[in-house]
């Protein structure tokens, strides 16, 4: 059997009028991410762990920003396509494991939604997506609750 990880990171500015989408799951929150998509930066940072680990660049190289199909695209969609670029090339996987860092909103009460959420769309197991809320005390853009940041792992495998 053939392992490899990949590592995966999105941050996007907290605004008014927007709403605040993690794991496909809105949150209520009087702001939410910006970006051309739903801008759900735990589904873009967990897509982002796919590519790298199979050395495919990262989710701008497949989704570009700049292009007007992926306005307002659902990033569940775009982290199925994601699964499926990986899959199609022999290798599963094995588990997932995120940390949110926000200051506000407390994100303890939505984990388990979120968690849900991503087990449908990646198609593993619960147990498999684990997703840890954080803040960063205080401290730079999040800390300042301007932002939202997210640092996902993955880990893949195939037999060989």
């Amino acid at each position: 059997m053939e392992i490899r990880i990949g590592q995966g990171y999105d941050i996007h500015r907290l605004v008014p009028k927007r709403p605040l989408i993690l794991g496909g799951v809105a949150i209520p929150h009087d702001k939410g991410l910006l970006g051309h998509s739903d801008a759900d930066a735990l589904c873009h940072a967990i897509a982002d762990a796919l590519l790298g680990a199979l050395a495919l660049g990262d989710i701008g190289h497949f989704f570009p920003p700049e292009d007007p199909q992926w306005d307002g695209a659902d990033s569940t969609q775009l982290l199925a396509a994601t699964l499926q670029q990986v899959r199609s090339r022999g290798w599963e996987l094995v588990n997932t494991d995120s940390s949110i860092v926000a200051e506000r909103p407390k994100l303890r009460p939505h984990i388990l939604p979120m968690r849900t959420r991503l087990a449908e769309v990646l198609a593993v197991p619960l147990d498999r997506v684990s997703i840890k809320a954080r803040t960063n005390e205080g401290l730079d853009a999040v800390g300042q609750q301007a932002a939202i940041a997210v640092h996902s792992v993955v880990l893949l495998q195939r037999e060989t």
